[in-house]
């Protein structure tokens, strides 16, 4: 029997995914649950196994190239006799244009589902004796000289990423940056957060066309605009904020992770403002995940989300914040991590950028626009004129569900917070 491999939905909005590496040769062996290929969809790369057992007849869409959800871009043969039927079968789709595309067997990978796994629920298939691991990951390894069999995945169901391949070798480890998150014998080193480095040389008078991700936020920006928003802008003084970042810097904390906390802890008394429209109707969130964007250097940007984030303390805050950031980057985050985000952080202060306009997220009710902490000369209720730094926060609303006077009271708390009760953010 001849069985087709589908383009598969990785994510909800995804159209089309592009093949980023094909792990199997045409006439290689392919085990059930075995990765074949590495897909990119619209946020990240993620494997794709085989729900069959055979070998790889034919490969029908090439590396580098882009195929519709559910079409058919490759053909698994039972046997190996099978194999020359399944390649006449391919030049017939192929002389004939492919298939028409159908809903493939594999079930979308959505924020509540795990991806399809190899069969083995045991630790990155320690207990069958074969390890899983993703391909980059098996490739990572063999440079770096790391062996894949003392390694803990962290990928779903003990899958062993790349990231942990780098992680053993030594390469994002910080040099003598620990955390102590208050608890004796809790120092652990934390990963700096690698710069944007753009990896298209830009040519001036060439046209490039959108990558995956591009064409992800051009179609997630356009279906916010049909959303009725406002914005609503508030000055805050920065002056204790940035004395309690000075102090908690040297412990590897990042001001994106203290504003991230500040939002969580101030939602919790606004719970509209950490809604969403849904069909005519208010639907509030049961968890506080605070989304926060970040620049790609292909290109687009990406929103890792900080999940309940009021829950967390802000040295393990910051811990996560950082291994979201490099795995971001690196491509690596699972569906969950990028996609379940309740309120939107977007931060250009460390650009030097007063103010700005940020457009909704799709799904979400709010996004908050964060400008640059810089001193400025102001008067007192009593008319004195003093020197205090300030930043401006601008929010953007759903006006379907929030109004000005609650957005308006979520800036007045948040700005209660940061500036006379931050010590209140370490706890």
């Amino acid at each position: 029997m001849i069985h087709d491999i589908f383009m598969p939905a990785l994510s909800s909005t995804m159209t089309e995914g592009k093949i980023v590496e094909w792990a199997k040769s045409p006439g290689d062996k392919v085990e059930k649950g075995e990765t074949v290929l590495v897909v990119e969809s619209d946020k990240a790369d993620m494997d794709v196994e085989s729900f069959n057992e055979g070998y790889l007849a034919v490969i029908m869409v090439e590396a580098g190239k882009e195929a519709p959800v559910g079409s058919a871009i490759a053909l698994i043969a039972e046997t190996e006799a099978e194999i020359r039927e399944a390649q006449a079968q391919a030049k017939d789709y192929l002389g004939h244009g492919n298939p028409p595309e159908i809903d493939p067997p594999e079930p979308p990978v959505s924020p509540k589902s795990e991806p399809a796994v190899t069969g083995d629920n045991s630790s990155n298939g320690k207990a069958s004796g074969r390890i899983v691991a993703s391909p980059r990951a098996k490739k990572l390894a063999k440079q770096l000289k790391v062996d894949l069999k003392t390694l803990q995945g962290s990928g779903p169901y003990g899958r062993i990423t790349a990231g942990d391949v780098k992680l053993a070798a030594g390469e994002e480890i910080g040099s003598g940056i620990v955390i102590g998150g208050g608890k004796k014998g809790r120092d652990i080193p934390i990963p700096p957060i690698p710069p944007i480095q753009p990896s298209v040389k830009v040519i001036p008078g060439e046209t490039v066309s959108l990558n995956t991700l591009q064409k992800a936020v051009v179609q997630n920006m356009m279906a916010s605009l049909q959303v009725p928003t406002f914005h609503v802008a508030y000055t805050i003084n920065t002056d204790a904020l940035d004395k309690l970042y000075q102090q908690i810097k040297p412990k590897g904390v990042t001001m994106t992770a203290l504003l991230a906390k500040a939002i969580a802890v101030t939602l919790k008394n606004h719970p509209v403002v950490n809604a969403s429209y849904s069909q005519d109707a208010i639907s509030y969130n049961s968890e506080i995940n605070v989304a926060v964007a970040v620049a790609m250097p292909d290109g687009g940007l990406i929103t890792p989300v900080l999940r309940n984030a009021d829950q967390m303390d802000i040295y393990s805050l910051s811990r996560t914040w950082k291994d979201l950031v490099a795995r971001s980057r690196s491509k690596q985050l699972q569906p969950e991590e990028y996609s379940t985000g309740t309120f939107t952080l977007s931060n250009l202060g460390m650009f030097g950028v007063d103010n700005f306009d940020a457009i909704l997220p799709q799904g979400q009710g709010s996004i908050l626009a964060v400008g640059g902490s810089k001193p400025q000369l102001v008067a007192d209720d009593s008319g004195m004129m003093g020197v205090k730094r300030q930043m401006k926060v601008n929010i953007t609303a759903d006006h379907r569900i929030i109004y000005g006077a609650q957005a308006a009271a979520f800036l007045k708390d948040l700005a209660a917070l940061l500036e006379t009760n931050t010590q209140s953010l370490t706890l």
